[in-house]
């Protein structure tokens, strides 16, 4: 039988010095770290860039099919994404949990081993936080601390007419990875067979271990690219382009058959009945960087086979729209989801 350790036994501060007494510092921005009543931070002349995110259990991530290694990890990596785009690098996360007594102390501690495994992929340092019994479930808030060069950072909001729109990486994989294990889990629930995820190892990695892009971040700098606009693909395509659009106050032009897909991911889509342009455009939780660049960009932009090229920036009273592959234009409509029902 696994040892359970009751969490009671440790009480709150041993419960924290428990789950950070491997905590090894890996920037010279980090002066001060757990231990004390605040950490102290010196980005020495660079600008700081501060973001935070709640993950509630049953809302935002579902325990019967994810590891808590897995949770960990990712929700550490949604918090650097969230840095990344704003052209930012991550230096340090604060983390706060809530948990009910039905974890044990071996339960956080894969917990944290998740969060130690994302920190030393990004080389950032956990720097403090808050522990604290919940009545329901796990509850974890994740800030992200960044620094950029003076007045480098990115906004929503700089979209100009003509841009083009840019993506990183694959989109829609995570959206088919959740649908893959909510039906796997229904049939579990109704007959009780064990789960076939019919080999579909990088759809379901895409949801439950997903990938801040650092490298694109990097190629930038290397390129001398300071994109015009950047967010992250959390919400959906659709959403998330229209959150630049909107604070831009500009319109769009995305054509269809430049939407970069994982090929195994769009047969299965077919598979499942799917379509995975719907997928792209709603599903969310890919985490790519979606950005514009000017148009003097292009050539730098295009010799990245990591980026794909999805359409262009137009004035704001031609509306935001979608060429199919057939040539019609539909307009676009955020259907991303919500994290507020």
């Amino acid at each position: 039988m696994d040892q359970r350790t009751e969490i009671s036994s440790l009480g709150e501060f041993g419960l924290i010095e428990h789950l950070t007494k491997n905590v090894e510092i890996k920037n010279s921005s980090t002066l001060l770290s757990v231990g004390d009543d605040g950490a102290v931070i010196d980005h020495f002349g660079r600008q700081t860039v501060v973001s935070s995110d709640l993950l509630i259990e049953g809302i935002h991530f579902d325990l019967s099919y994810t590891p808590l290694k897995h949770l960990g990890y990712k929700s550490v990596v949604v918090n650097l994404s969230d840095i990344y785009a704003m052209n930012a690098t991550p230096t340090q996360i604060l983390l706060n949990i809530g948990f009910s007594n039905r974890y044990s102390l071996e339960a956080l501690d894969e917990f944290y081993a998740g969060v130690y495994a994302a920190c030393d992929t990004y080389h950032v340092d956990l720097i403090g936080g808050d522990t604290s019994s919940s009545q329901k479930g796990l509850i974890i808030s994740v800030t992200a601390i960044g620094e950029v060069a003076p007045d480098s950072y990115v906004q929503r909001n700089g979209a100009q007419v003509n841009d083009l729109i840019c993506v990183s990486g694959e989109l829609g994989s995570a959206f088919l990875g959740l649908t893959l294990l909510e039906r796997e889990k229904k049939i579990f629930e109704e007959t009780g067979a064990q789960p076939n995820l019919e080999g579909q190892t990088n759809i379901v990695g895409r949801l439950l271990k997903p990938e801040a892009r650092k490298d694109i971040i990097e190629f930038f700098s290397e390129s001398e690219i300071i994109p015009t606009s950047m967010i992250d693909v959390s919400d959906g395509l659709s959403s998330d382009i229209m959150h630049i659009c909107k604070q831009s106050n500009v319109g769009c032009v995305l054509h269809e058959d430049k939407f970069p897909f994982n090929p195994e991911a769009k047969e299965f889509a077919y598979k499942l009945q799917l379509d995975p342009t719907a997928c792209a455009l709603s599903g969310g939780e890919d985490y790519e960087l979606l950005f514009t660049v000017a148009q003097a960009d292009f050539e730098k932009v295009k010799a990245n086979p990591a980026v794909s090229i999805i359409g262009y920036i137009t004035p704001e009273n031609e509306g935001k729209n979608l060429i199919t592959r057939g040539g019609n234009k539909h307009a676009l409509v955020a259907q991303g989801w919500n994290h507020i029902k």
